[in-house]
C-alpha cells in the first residue's frame, strides 16, 4: 500500500489482509497526519480493490467523496424487478413479492441480504423456466447490503470530476508503482516474513524519496539563477572565483 504526494511517498506498507480491509485504518493514519499540518480531507481516490459497501458507508459517515470503482461482487437487483423501498421487498414483472428473510455473507465475505418468493407465488408462473430454471421452486434474490451506498458511488464515478481524477491517478501515482518496480527493486521480494519485507518496502521508499528531493533541489537552483539578476548572479560568481580557482587553489585576487 502506497500513499504519494506529488513529490514523494509519505507511506508505505506490507499487510497480510485485503486491500479493501486495509483501507479504515490507513484513513484514519492519513487524516491523523493531515491535522498536523492543519489540513483536511475531503476526497479519497483509489483502485478497485479497495472497494467495499462498509468502506462507501465509512467515507459517507465521514464527509469524504468516495471514488473507488466498483468491482463485480456489487449486485443491485434482478433485471425486470422494482424494489419497494417502504415495504421492503422486490417486486417481480408478474406483481409477485420476494420479502426480505435474512442477512448472509457471501463466498467474496461480501455482506447481503436475502429475499425469496413463495412457491405457490411461482407455481404456474408463465416466467417461470427463464427466471428459475429447472430444479428452483422459489425466487431467490441477493442484493449487496449497502447498495444505496453504491448506487451513490456509481453515479459519482459518472461525473466529470471522477474522470478528472482518475486521469489525474494515473499521471502521477500509477508511474510510481512503475518506478519501485522496475528500478528500486520491487519486482520482487525475496525475504523472510512481513516485517522483513516491509523494510524493503521501506529502503525503497525512502531511496525513491531521496531522489526525489534531489532533483527537486537542483530544478529550485537553476530556477533562481534563471531569475535572478543579471549583476546578482556576476556577484556571486565573483565571490566564488575569490577563495577558489578552476583548480580548486585558493586565490586571494578578483578575477
Amino acid at each position: 500500500m502506497l500513499l504519494y504526494t506529488p513529490r514523494l511517498i509519505s507511506l508505505i506498507r506490507t499487510d497480510m489482509e485485503r486491500d479493501s480491509q486495509c483501507l479504515p485504518r490507513i484513513l484514519q493514519e492519513t487524516k491523523e497526519r493531515l491535522q498536523s499540518f492543519e489540513l483536511g480531507l475531503k476526497a479519497l481516490l483509489a483502485d478497485g480493490a479497495y472497494c467495499s459497501g462498509e468502506n462507501y458507508a465509512l467515507l459517507e459517515k465521514l464527509n469524504i467523496q468516495a471514488y473507488i470503482p466498483v468491482h463485480g461482487t456489487y449486485k443491485g437487483g434482478p433485471e425486470g424487478f422494482t424494489y419497494d423501498k417502504e415495504e421492503d421487498v422486490w417486486i417481480c414483472p408478474q406483481g409477485k413479492k420476494a420479502t426480505f428473510r435474512k442477512i448472509k455473507r457471501s463466498a467474496q465475505d461480501s455482506l447481503q441480504r436475502q429475499y425469496f418468493t413463495t412457491r405457490s407465488d411461482c407455481k404456474g408462473c408463465p416466467l417461470k423456466d427463464s427466471c428459475l430454471g429447472k430444479e428452483q421452486k422459489e425466487k431467490k434474490i441477493d442484493i449487496t447490503y449497502y447498495r444505496e451506498e453504491y448506487e451513490r458511488a456509481i453515479e459519482r464515478l459518472d461525473s466529470r470530476r471522477a474522470r478528472w481524477m482518475k486521469k489525474k491517478r494515473s499521471s502521477t501515482v500509477e508511474p510510481v508503482f512503475g518506478t519501485l518496480i522496475n528500478y528500486m527493486g520491487l519486482s520482487k521480494i525475496n525475504t523472510r516474513g512481513i516485517l522483513s519485507a516491509d523494510k524493503k518496502m521501506l529502503m525503497a521508499a525512502a531511496a525513491y524519496n531521496l531522489k526525489k528531493w534531489i532533483n527537486f533541489c537542483q530544478s529550485r537552483r537553476k530556477t533562481a539563477a534563471l531569475i535572478a539578476p543579471v549583476g546578482a548572479i556576476n556577484t556571486l560568481f565573483w565571490l566564488f572565483v575569490v577563495k577558489f580557482d578552476l583548480t580548486g587553489k585558493f586565490r586571494s585576487s578578483w578575477c
